[in-house]
């Protein structure tokens, strides 16, 4: 009964999220899947093809770039600090992260890895100068990067230091959000494949979520209050199956104990999700080529927001401000 009353509840809240995703541009054939939202007003993108794209008036227009030399690139992940100042990352080998201060005229390489097999997935920054990026397993075990100076130069982690991957596990280059800081100097990350895992500095955990393929297990972690001194424990993972991407089945968990017990939504997402978020102490979005979902009760229910799809979903730093990102170009902001 309190779980039919619940979802009355939630139901009775649609009208809050009606309407929600008004679409900001889309038409060139890129696919967007870095995203970073410094304030209400400026937002930055990047994607395939060597492709960068800016807004400094909340996504009403847009200055779009490809990055020189690097016109086959795909860029999967982007941090950017202020109108001017960004920091990109290329995934395939050889793999390469630079760093614009001119508000992307012109791009330094500031980090370059050719090794075979090198995959760069997705990459955090704890605040303008601490970042981390990790990768998909090179001689097993994943790979990890530091920066110290806002992205200026990079760090490898020493190979012993490295967290071991078992036989079929990955990483998904998918939103730049499998891999977030946990408090002011710590950070995690999810896995997928075979095994789907979440690696920090202590005990691996076995994820729920569904595994045992090269196109399952998790692709998104959020984090209540991650970037306040005091760890809430409170995570919430998504993923599924990219190859069924309207399947529900074992697609999205949540831990209100730094993982040692998790649940599986009431309601789950509408498919399979390569991106979740926290907008607000209770409320989340998250995306998928199917669609976009929304939650007002920390993931235990979720209502289809949009049947459009989109990579990728981050909140402004600074503001209110929630923006997506996806394929065909495409970039969406929530309503209020």
């Amino acid at each position: 009964m309190r779980a039919f009353l619940l979802l009355i509840i939630v139901l009775n809240q649609f009208p809050v999220f009606s309407q929600q995703i008004k679409l900001l541009h889309s038409g060139n054939k890129i696919s967007l899947r870095g995203l970073s939202v410094v304030n209400d007003r400026v937002v930055w993108v990047s994607g395939s093809k060597g492709t960068v794209g800016r807004s400094l008036d909340s996504g009403r227009t847009w200055k779009w770039m490809i990055v020189k030399g690097f016109e086959k690139s795909d860029f999967r992940d982007i941090e950017a600090f202020d109108a001017v100042t960004a920091v990109l990352m290329a995934i395939d080998e050889p793999a390469h992260i630079l760093k614009t201060v001119d508000g992307g005229n012109t791009w330094k390489v500031v980090y370059k890895n050719d090794t075979k097999g090198m995959f760069l997935d997705a990459m955090e920054f704890w605040n303008e100068q601490s970042g981390i990026v990790i990768g998909d397993p090179v001689a097993g075990r994943f790979f990890i990067c530091r920066s110290f100076d806002g992205g200026s130069t990079w760090r490898e982690i020493s190979r012993e230091n490295l967290p071991v991957a078992d036989s079929g596990e990955a990483c998904f280059a998918a939103s730049g959000t499998n891999v977030r800081s946990l408090n002011l100097s710590e950070a995690c990350f999810v896995t997928g494949g075979n095994r789907s895992r979440l690696l920090w500095k202590r005990e691996p955990v076995l994820l729920p979520i569904i595994q045992g393929k090269p196109s399952t297990g998790a692709n998104s972690i959020a984090i209540r209050d991650s970037k306040k001194r005091k760890q809430s424990g409170y995570f919430v993972v998504v993923g599924g199956d990219y190859l069924q991407d309207t399947l529900t089945d074992k697609n999205c968990f949540i831990t209100k104990d730094a993982g040692k017990t998790w649940m599986a939504p009431a309601t789950p997402p509408h498919g399979y999700r390569s991106c979740v978020e926290f907008i607000g102490p209770q409320k989340l979005i998250t995306c998928g080529p199917s669609g976009v979902d929304v939650s007002i009760d920390g993931g235990m229910n979720w209502i289809s927001a949009s049947a459009t799809g989109f990579h990728v979903s981050r909140k402004a730093k600074s503001g209110k401000s929630v923006f997506l990102a996806g394929s065909d170009g495409r970039i969406g902001i929530l309503n209020p």
